[in-house]
């Protein structure tokens, strides 16, 4: 068994002071890698199911079963929607952008054991770049095609509570169609949000988006001994395409 705690890396940022942390969790046993920004805690490898249903969901209401999809993921965190996406057999590249350095360093230096295959794979680019900044300007993300196929995007904690004020504009009817403008026919953006389905954001999608579901994602917790859940939504831009149950 490793020590009971490390703090493996602490960086300052332009967003605050960033930690990676291993502890070992006594419930369960094992080792859990948590990211903190400042005093909040950003993300934890006890919870993933979300993290990980975000690319599944997004992916399979993507319209058509071609090969050679451009997925774009906004936010790397600790790799596992990303991941996720080069599962699917369809996926030609994988473009993550992450606005934090040391976010990314994590990974190259390949920290984090569940997700180290990430940077060997040849379709994943890591891009280091500001996701609502590249997204309000239109002009694509990065070395991402000019369109993609979905927009997988977990940063902030819901479309109502940022990270940042200037992530706010991309959750209006104007900051998403300027998102759909980016994809394909038949392309997807899918969010993943810590708060229940929320009506007013889902009547907001359908605005921009032809077809629309928001997913609640449940899971167990073990530090309750009960489940939580959080919500994937899913935004399809061709009619009468359903996003995946």
């Amino acid at each position: 068994m490793s020590r009971r705690f490390e703090e493996i890396d602490w960086q300052q940022t332009p967003m605050g002071e960033i930690s990676l942390r291993r502890r070992v969790e006594p419930s369960l046993l094992v080792d859990v890698y948590e990211v903190k920004l400042g005093e909040e805690f950003l993300m934890s490898s006890l919870f993933t199911v979300a993290e990980i249903e975000l690319a599944r969901l997004g992916l399979a209401a993507v319209d058509g079963d071609d090969l050679d999809l451009d997925v774009v993921v906004g936010g790397l965190g600790l790799g596992y929607t990303a991941a996720a996406a080069l599962e699917d057999a369809r996926v030609r590249t994988v473009t993550v952008v992450e606005a934090l350095g040391p976010v990314i360093s994590w990974h190259e230096r390949q920290l984090l054991p569940d997700t180290a295959a990430l940077t060997d794979d040849p379709r994943t680019a890591l891009v280091e770049g500001d996701f609502f900044a590249l997204a309000r300007e239109g002009k694509g993300f990065g070395v991402a095609p000019e369109l993609v196929h979905a927009v997988l995007l977990d940063v902030d904690h819901t479309p109502h509570h940022v990270l940042h004020p200037s992530h706010a504009d991309l959750y209006t009817r104007e900051g998403l169609a300027r998102l759909a403008a980016g994809l394909h026919p038949g392309g997807v953006f899918a969010l993943w949000s810590d708060d229940p389905p929320e009506d007013a954001f889902t009547a907001l999608l359908a605005e921009v988006f032809a077809d629309v579901a928001a997913h609640e994602v449940t899971f167990a917790n073990p530090l309750t001994g009960g489940t939580s859940s959080n919500t994937v939504y899913v935004a399809n831009t061709t009619p009468g395409r359903r996003p995946a149950d």
